[in-house]
């Protein structure tokens, strides 16, 4: 089952640098913001990261779970929680299934080498577990206040 727009958001159970594992069905009754980004440390990512710290008290007060994957193993993931102080869990998709899952991990390229990868990418997942809106190729500046306006003027 791949991610659409308008139905059930697909069901994960990933690791997560908050101990055991984070299943989207363990969140049923609050909104969940899933964000897809390639590289824990990296400037674009640690950009997207502190941006979503910073707003993560009015996400909470929206009852919405901030959660963030990539295919970093969860000592990498805790490494970059201690260094930028994130209060949200991130979730280790080694596997790159979930990302699979959300059509996500795409041939990039870069400098004319080519590469499969992660395309930064944020889903938002309803109290009810509906997908019910998606960024692609997300450009890092603004964009946390893109999906924070969404949920207040959407989801409330």
């Amino acid at each position: 089952m791949k991610a659409n727009v308008g139905e059930k958001a697909p069901e994960f159970s990933l690791p997560s640098s908050s101990g055991g594992e984070v299943s989207l069905a363990d969140l049923k009754g609050k909104n969940v913001v899933l964000y897809f980004y390639p590289k824990d440390m990296t400037p674009g990512c640690t950009t997207e990261a502190c941006d979503f710290r910073d707003y993560n008290k009015e996400f909470e007060q929206l009852e919405t779970v901030i959660l963030g994957v990539s295919p970093d193993p969860l000592d990498k993931h805790q490494k970059f929680i201690d260094k930028h102080d994130l209060p949200f869990p991130l979730l280790a998709d080694e596997d790159k299934e979930v990302a699979e899952l959300y059509d996500v991990w795409k041939l990039k390229k870069n400098f004319g080498k080519e590469y499969m990868g992660i395309v930064r990418s944020t889903f938002v997942i309803d109290k009810n577990g509906v997908l019910v809106k998606e960024w692609k190729n997300v450009k890092v500046k603004n964009h946390v206040n893109e999906v924070l306006n969404y949920i207040k003027e959407e989801l409330q």
